[in-house]
């Protein structure tokens, strides 16, 4: 039989013993320091307290890469724990979100409690809590907004870890303010995984790195939004590939920009840039998945090896939108066909495809749910968040619509974690025309080239 619950409230003792028990720190930490002190003398513990700080600062000076790896994060942590999360100021904003749940029988409020936090970089926290009974997550994802504005920062995202907690990504500051270098281009086949393509960076100041091979990416962004920067930096990464005929570049560029450099040379296996020359190679495309099928029935191969014989095939779409919704009528209805039969079969043949577009509603891409790797760059309108991103990437603190008209937020966006769910913003890196001519001649000398960015 349960036991009958009491209106009586637990002790303010009770809880703070409870409190020091959950957070060690706060009496083991000035505890050693006075046992130090009566212990060693106090001439001695400060000469220790002083020794240790000299060497972090020593650390902090002489090896930044280790010191920012290790010990910034704890640091930075630890100071933020007690400086912006601790007491009262965040109870307060908790209530005035309405993020607390009031016992029915007691009357007492119950708020979530943070059992981590974690500060990956000077501008990202993820602060992890754990619910207060009878508490709903949802309570919590639908006042990220407000709480953002009571804080006073950025952005907050929102993840489930497990079962009665949450984890909030609380974007203090932009943690994007320049721009990435283009990435570098490999030397051998050997230093290219096709599935750990660095393409930029993320907010938590790790590399952002793509799939290329068994998956197609969507790529979502308005005018200026730096959508084929993300293209070319995933090109500059294969670079050896396509130098060496192992992976073959179809190329349909009806806005003749960027990729009319890839007419001519070789560089592109078919390039077309008109409605009627694109219907034909995405046919051909076709034709090439279906031969694939066939050998591989015939031999009974179920997985692709990259190779001269059975490359790695990549269809790049600058703009769908002017082929699949603002063209020809009956091309853009065989166009849908065929686009429906490359993304819904052709990851196993390795066929791929890149599609860019700038209003990503279902009119204008059909297809679209067929990419299984979507990337929301800036966004004219709230609800082409989920339409790229999935249902409820907004709510979770995907704002692309936010991000500002200017060109310093070029290549600035959102993509999803496979894993968790959460939203997570990056920035590619920004490859200029002097880049893209290197790569070109990178890929048409078929050997590195005096002055290239490359690396071995």
């Amino acid at each position: 039989m349960n036991t009958p619950k009491s209106s009586r409230k637990v002790g303010t003792e009770i809880k703070a013993l409870k409190w020091l028990l959950r957070h060690p720190g706060a009496t083991v930490g000035p505890g050693a320091l006075v046992g130090t002190g009566l212990e060693l003398g106090w001439s001695a513990t400060g000469g220790i307290t002083g020794g240790t700080a000299s060497a972090l600062l020593c650390w902090y000076r002489a090896h930044p890469d280790t010191f920012d790896h290790y010990a910034a994060p704890r640091l930075r942590a630890w100071r933020r724990r007690w400086s912006a999360y601790f007491g009262p100021r965040f109870t307060r904003a908790l209530r005035a979100c309405d993020m607390y749940v009031t016992d029915r029988k007691t009357g007492e409020d119950l708020f979530p409690r943070i059992t981590r936090l974690r500060s990956f970089s000077p501008s990202v926290d993820v602060v992890t809590l754990a619910l207060a009974r009878g508490q709903a997550r949802r309570s919590i994802e639908e006042s990220l907004e407000r709480l953002a504005d009571t804080l006073k920062v950025q952005r907050i995202a929102f993840e489930h870890p497990k079962p009665g907690y949450v984890a909030l990504i609380i974007e203090r500051s932009e943690p994007f303010t320049e721009t990435i270098p283009a990435p570098e281009m490999p030397d051998t086949v050997d230093a290219v995984d096709v599935n750990d393509i660095y393409v930029g960076d993320t907010e938590y100041g790790t590399d952002w790195r793509l799939k290329v091979a068994g998956t197609h990416v969507f790529v979502a962004g308005a005018t200026g939004a730096g959508k084929n920067s993300i293209v070319m930096s995933m090109l500059r990464g294969l670079a050896p590939l396509i130098r060496d005929g192992l992976v073959r570049l179809w190329v349909c560029d009806p806005k003749q920009l960027e990729f009319r450099k890839f007419a001519d040379g070789g560089v592109a296996h078919r390039y077309a840039d008109n409605e009627q020359d694109c219907a034909e190679l995405v046919d051909d495309y076709v034709n090439d998945l279906r031969c694939v099928q066939q050998q591989f029935a015939a031999t009974g191969t179920r997985k692709i090896t990259i190779s001269r014989e059975t490359p790695l095939n990549l269809l790049i779409i600058d703009e769908i939108g002017a082929l699949l919704a603002y063209g020809d009528g009956s091309i853009a209805r065989n166009l849908r066909k065929q686009l429906a039969i490359v993304g819904s079969q052709g990851r196993a043949t390795g066929h791929g495809m890149t599609a860019l577009v700038q209003e990503p509603t279902k009119d204008t891409v059909p297809v679209r749910e067929l990419f299984p790797t979507r990337i929301c760059l800036r966004v004219t309108a709230q609800s082409h968040v989920d339409m790229v991103l999935g249902d409820g990437a907004r709510l979770r603190g995907a704002l692309a619509d936010e991000i500002p008209n200017v060109p310093d937020t070029a290549g600035i966006g959102y993509v999803v974690r496979q894993r968790t769910r959460v939203p997570q913003r990056v920035r590619a890196a920004y490859v200029d025309d002097r880049e893209i001519d290197e790569l070109i001649t990178f890929i048409r000398s078929g050997r590195p080239v005096t002055g290239l960015s490359v690396v071995a």
